[in-house]
């Protein structure tokens, strides 16, 4: 989990990076778990898709100059934290197999 910034937001469970920075150590086993039977059965559980969009302004002069369009945020979108840890062992362990491109797209090889 290096490099991951511990003050970011909560997700929609309320859990936040810290939670599982300071976790328990049973914590990693019970997810590596539930990760390998995630692979095993080819399933991923549908929460795991659920996040919600932050409006983040892009520009903190626009506010004094003009009247503020949507054309002035930019969105962040904030994931559940265990689905990007599982994201993560995925790309650590399959990594090879995928192409970064522009936009943050992934191909499969």
């Amino acid at each position: 989990m290096s490099g991951w910034k511990l003050g970011k937001a909560t997700d929609l469970d309320g859990i936040t990076v810290k939670h599982e920075f300071y976790c328990h150590s049973l914590l990693p086993c019970v997810l590596a778990k539930l990760f390998n039977m995630m692979m095993d059965v080819g399933h991923v559980p549908r929460n795991f898709g659920l996040s919600y969009t932050v409006p983040i302004l892009k520009n903190n002069n626009s506010i004094c100059c003009k009247s503020v369009t949507v054309d002035d945020f930019r969105g962040i979108s904030v994931s559940p934290v265990i689905s990007e840890v599982f994201e993560h062992c995925i790309l650590d362990r399959f990594g090879d197999f995928f192409i970064s491109r522009d936009k943050q797209l992934l191909t499969i090889i």
